[in-house]
This record gives structure tokens, sequence and C-alpha cells, in this order.
């Protein structure tokens, strides 16, 4: 299993809006072969950032079963709009 996390800057002031796209965006997400869970969460001392986890079953679930397919172009439609700068992205594997 793999966790996939992204740190994504929105523009200030845009939360709610963002918020309504990642509601809808996470029904995108859960169609993908290989998804296992995810979770949102919202920055407190930085407001217009937030942080995705998302588990995969392997790396390639998600680098390209889902970065390139159509789910991914729908997924990004809904949210990339609010994006102030390129996600971050990185992957990780349990340990323990």
């Amino acid at each position: 299993m793999i966790l996939e996390i992204a740190t994504m800057d929105i523009v200030a002031g845009k939360n709610q809006p963002f918020e309504e796209a990642l509601d809808k965006a996470q029904h995108v997400l859960r169609q993908s072969p290989g998804y296992i869970r995810h979770a949102f969460h919202h920055g407190i001392e930085q407001p217009a950032r937030y942080v995705l986890l998302i588990y995969w079953e392997s790396l390639e679930a998600h680098t390209v079963g889902f970065r390139e397919s159509p789910l991914f172009t729908e997924w990004r439609a809904l949210i990339g709009p609010f994006f102030a700068k390129a996600p971050e992205v990185q992957h990780f594997t349990g340990i323990l």
C-alpha cells in the first residue's frame, strides 16, 4: 500500500468553493482502480493550505492508473482552478 501526500495551496479566500469542489472530486477519485481511501485536511496556521492523504494499492495505481486516465482530467478540472501554485505530491510506504 502506498500513501500519496499532496500539499495544495489555494487562492486566498476561496476555501468554501474549493471545499465544495473537493466534495465533488472525491467521488471521481473513488472510481479509480487501486484507490483504497482518502482524507482531506485544512491548514490552521495557513488557511489556504490543504493536505490530501490518499491510499493506493500501488504506486502505479496512482501514477499510471489514475494520473493517465480521464478520471484525473475530471478531478483536475474540478479543483485545479483554485490552485495558487502547483501542488507538491510525494509518495510514502509504511515501515511498521
